[in-house]
C-alpha cells in the first residue's frame, strides 16, 4: 500500500494511492513559465526556544520572536511508492528508500549510473541542495543513539546510526552528495560535500582517508535520486531597490547584510526593528530558516579559488578582518549536545571558509586554523556568550566560535512583481495568481486570483505531459478578486489518477502557471 507522510502533525495518511505519482519532467517544466522549480521544504521545527531552554511561543515585540517555528512553509510530505522508492510531493524528487551500504564517492557515482530501481534507470547521486531538501530540524543529536533522533523522516526513509561496535561514532553515518568543493579542506584534501542526518550538518568530507596518499577511499552512504533536474538552480533578479528575488524559490532577499555581528537574540530583534521601519518598503521580513539560507549558497564559488564568498555576486557580503567572511544566522535552533546544552545553539551557514582549529600533531599544543568543512557548510554556533571563551573553537574539528554572526533577511516574494527594463523599480503585472487551496487536495480545490483591471481571462488545467485537462474560465472578468473550484466529483474527468497538475492563468497577453497535487 502506498502512503503519504506529512511532517509537523507526524500523522500517516490512511488513504491508498491508485498509481505511483508522475512528477516534474522536462516537458512539464517547458510548459511552466513561472513555476517555482526549487521549492524549499519546511524544516519541521515546531517548538520555541530561548538561549538555553524551550519557551512558549513569543509574541511580536517580545524577545526571540521570529524564530523558525513561527513560520510554516511547505510541510514535508512524502509518498511511499511501495516499490523501494519515496516521492517528495513538494520537490518532485523521487528517492531511493533503502539505506544501502557505505561506499567511496567514485563507487557511488558508478552505482547511480548502473542502478535500475522501480522501473527507472535515470538515477543520480544528489546534489548537496537536493540532499539537504530532506533535512528536518525536528531531529536532535544527544550523547548517544538512545538520546538522539535523526534529522530525517525515518518513518519513511531507512536510516541507521554509526556502528559503535565497529569503532565508529554513532554519528558516523553521513551521506555523499555529487557536489565537490572547488577548493581543498584540511591539508589539501580533495573534498565532497555531504549531509549528516545524525547531527544535522553539511560538511565537506575527503574523497580519501587522510594520510593515505589518495590510496584508501573515504566511505559514506549514498541515497540516489531522480526527477526534477532543475531543483537547486537559482533564478536571481536584482530588483534595483536593495532586494533580490529568486524566482526559482519564490523568496525575496535583502541584497546587503547587517554589516555587524549580532548574537542570536539580537539577530531576531534586528529583523523586528527593520519591519517596524518598513525596510525597503516591506514589513514582513524574517530571519531565514536553515533551508532557506542554504538555498542561496553558490557551490561554484570559494574564497581560495574565486576570491569571493560562495554566493552569487548580486549579493553584497561584508568582509571581516583578515579577509574572512561572516557566518550568517538562521532562525533555526540546532538541538545538539548534552541536556544542559541542547538548546544553546542555532544554525548558521558559511559563505566563506568553514574554519576550525586543529591541533597538529595531536597533543602538541600547536593549533592551526584550517578550512575544515568548506565554504557552503552548515554548522551551528552558541546563541550567546563570549567568543574569547573558545580560543581553539568547539567540537572535534575545533569549529571557530564567533557567536556574533551576520544577518541577511528574507521574505516571501510576490512573483508578479518584476523589475522594469530600466531596472529603476518594480512594475506590477495586471493580475496576481494565488496558490490553490487546499494543496494537495481530494476531491476539490479552489484557485483564486486578483485582477487589477477588467480583462479577457482563461484558466486551464494541464497534466505533466502538457495535455489540456479542463478549461475552468474563458470569459471577460471585472477588476477584483475571483475564485473557482475544481471538483473531481462534479467533473466529467473524475477518473483522473493521483498526480501533479498545472493550472495556467492567461490575462490578456500575460500568463502564469502554478502546480497542484491531486491525491486519491
Amino acid at each position: 500500500m502506498n502512503s503519504t507522510h506529512t511532517l509537523k502533525s507526524r500523522k500517516k495518511s490512511k488513504s491508498a494511492f491508485n498509481i505511483i505519482l508522475v512528477f516534474l519532467t522536462i516537458l512539464a517544466f517547458a510548459i511552466t513559465t513561472s513555476a517555482q522549480n526549487y521549492r524549499i521544504v519546511d524544516t519541521g521545527q515546531v517548538e520555541y526556544y530561548d538561549n538555553d531552554s524551550p519557551i512558549a511561543a513569543p509574541e511580536a515585540g517580545d524577545a526571540f520572536y521570529g524564530q523558525d517555528a513561527q513560520f510554516e512553509g511547505f510541510q514535508p510530505t512524502y509518498q511511499d511508492n511501495g516499490d523501494g522508492t519515496v516521492t517528495d510531493l513538494n520537490t518532485g524528487l523521487m528517492w531511493m528508500q533503502a539505506r544501502g551500504e557505505k561506499m567511496s564517492w567514485a563507487d557511488a557515482y558508478l552505482m547511480a549510473e548502473n542502478l535500475e530501481l522501480a522501473g527507472y534507470d535515470d538515477w543520480r547521486l544528489p546534489s548537496i541542495k537536493e540532499l539537504y531538501s530532506l533535512i528536518l530540524f525536528s531531529g536532535n543529536m544527544g550523547t548517544n543513539e538512545e538520546t538522539s533522533s535523526p534529522f530525517l523522516d525515518d518513518s519513511i526513509f531507512d536510516f541507521v546510526y554509526g556502528d559503535t561496535n565497529q569503532g565508529e561514532r554513532f554519528i558516523d553515518c553521513q551521506d555523499w552528495s555529487s557536489t565537490q568543493y572547488i577548493a581543498f579542506t584540511m591539508m589539501n584534501d580533495s573534498t565532497v560535500f555531504g549531509v549528516n542526518f545524525a547531527d544535522g550538518r553539511i560538511k565537506g568530507y575527503p574523497k580519501y582517508q587522510p594520510g593515505t596518499n589518495n590510496t584508501e577511499p573515504y566511505e559514506l552512504y549514498a541515497r540516489f535520486v531522480r526527477g526534477n533536474a532543475a531543483y537547486g538552480t537559482n533564478d536571481f533578479i536584482d530588483n534595483g531597490d536593495g532586494t533580490v528575488t529568486d524566482q526559482a524559490t519564490g523568496l525575496m532577499w535583502m541584497q546587503e547584510d547587517s554589516d555587524e555581528g549580532l548574537n542570536w537574540e539580537e539577530a531576531l530583534q534586528f529583523v523586528q526593528t527593520k519591519n517596524s521601519e518598513n525596510y525597503l518598503g516591506h514589513s514582513d521580513w524574517r530571519l531565514p530558516n536553515a533551508k532557506e539560507l542554504q538555498s542561496i549558497v553558490d557551490y561554484s564559488r570559494a574564497p581560495d579559488v574565486t576570491e569571493s564568498p560562495a554566493i552569487d555576486p548580486v549579493f553584497y557580503v561584508s568582509e571581516l578582518e583578515g579577509g574572512e567572511y561572516p557566518f550568517f544566522w538562521t532562525n533555526t535552533t540546532h538541538l545538539d549536545g548534552p541536556p544542559n546544552l541542547q538548546y544553546s545553539k542555532a544554525v548558521y551557514v558559511c559563505f566563506g571558509e568553514a574554519n576550525g582549529w586543529m591541533e597538529a600533531p595531536p597533543g602538541s599544543g600547536n593549533f592551526q586554523l584550517f578550512d575544515v568543512h568548506g565554504a557552503g557548510a552548515q554548522r551551528s554556533d552558541f546563541k550567546a556568550g563570549d567568543p574569547d571563551d573558545y580560543p581553539h573553537g568547539n567540537g572535534p574539528q575545533g569549529d571557530v566560535v564567533r557567536i556574533n554572526n551576520y544577518v541577511r533577511m528574507v521574505r516571501t516574494a510576490d512573483l508578479n512583481t518584476v523589475p522594469d527594463q530600466g531596472n529603476s523599480g518594480a512594475t506590477l503585472n495586471s493580475f496576481v495568481l494565488h496558490q490553490n487551496y487546499p494543496n494537495p487536495f481530494n476531491p476539490s480545490t479552489t484557485i483564486s486570483f486578483d485582477l487589477r483591471e477588467s480583462a479577457q481571462v482563461k484558466l486551464e488545467i494541464f497534466n505533466t505531459n502538457g495535455r489540456l485537462i479542463e478549461t475552468l474560465i474563458n470569459n471577460t472578468l471585472t477588476t477584483g478578486h475571483h475564485s473557482v473550484e475544481w471538483n473531481m466529483e462534479n467533473s466529467n474527468i473524475n477518473q483522473l489518477a493521483s498526480g501533479l497538475f498545472f493550472y495556467k492563468l492567461q490575462v490578456g497577453l500575460e500568463e502564469q502557471t502554478a502546480q497542484m497535487m491531486l491525491i486519491k
